[in-house]
């Protein structure tokens, strides 16, 4: 019994944290890249894809604002974004069906029948969706504007384990920051996990959101990168 459970700890250690990779293994995104060029890679591999599958979850929304709690869906570089907007008004919380295309967001909103068309973002704390993919002021732009870029461990990942990614942590000021939250203001904390390939899959950002507010923190998950969906207004 002492045996078995030793050889199952062992793999399970072997599966999340990689000291270095074997020679079935992909090589980490970092090998031969200092974490500049790793940042520049990630941008370029989310600016050239069609498409990917977005996911957004905050942490804890501070007391009292009106703004985005979730959010899934897909983001196009048409630019276009058709998904489901979790929005917090006070003390409720919406899922909201949102489409956003032609510099239009489009919205079917809680109790009203069909689709609004006069939807504004920005009260709730929120850019245009479509415009989470810009390469100029969208997420990727996040990544080479991020400061004391320094590379953490490589690990695991993926649905079945089988990518390998590697955390790189440091500091995005809050004039880059507020293209995807508007009333971000200040330094923020950064955290992302990149593919061997270069994909970005996960920033973590913590910071002052929203104003006269404590630091919380979003969680954004990029996947199926090359996705194509023909987003139309509804």
């Amino acid at each position: 019994m002492r045996a078995r459970r030793t050889v199952a700890l062992l793999l399970a250690g072997s599966l999340v944290t990689l000291g270095g990779c074997s020679d079935d293994d992909s090589a980490p995104v970092s090998e031969g890249k200092t974490p500049e060029e790793v940042m520049t890679l990630a941008k370029t591999s989310l600016d050239e894809a069609s498409g990917v599958q977005l996911s957004l979850e905050a942490d804890e929304l501070p007391a009292g604002v009106n703004a985005i709690s979730a959010a899934e869906g897909v983001g196009t570089h048409a630019p276009a974004f058709d998904g489901i907007l979790t929005v917090v008004l006070g003390t409720q919380a919406f899922d909201v069906p949102v489409i956003a295309v032609d510099d239009v967001v489009y919205a079917q909103l809680p109790l009203v029948p069909g689709w609004s068309d006069d939807i504004d973002p920005a009260d709730y704390g929120a850019p245009d969706p479509a415009q989470l993919m810009s390469t100029d002021a969208g997420f990727s732009s996040l990544l080479p504007a991020t400061e004391g870029v320094e590379e953490g461990e490589s690990v695991r990942g993926g649905a079945n384990n089988d990518e390998v990614l590697t955390e790189f942590t440091g500091t995005v000021p809050g004039d880059v920051v507020s293209n995807v939250i508007p009333s971000a203001t200040g330094d923020f904390d950064a955290t992302y996990t990149i593919s061997a390939e270069g994909e970005l899959r996960t920033a973590e950002l913590t910071g002052v959101f929203y104003p006269d507010t404590e630091p919380m923190t979003y969680t954004i998950g990029f996947d199926d990168y090359g996705t194509e969906q023909d987003i139309t207004a509804p």
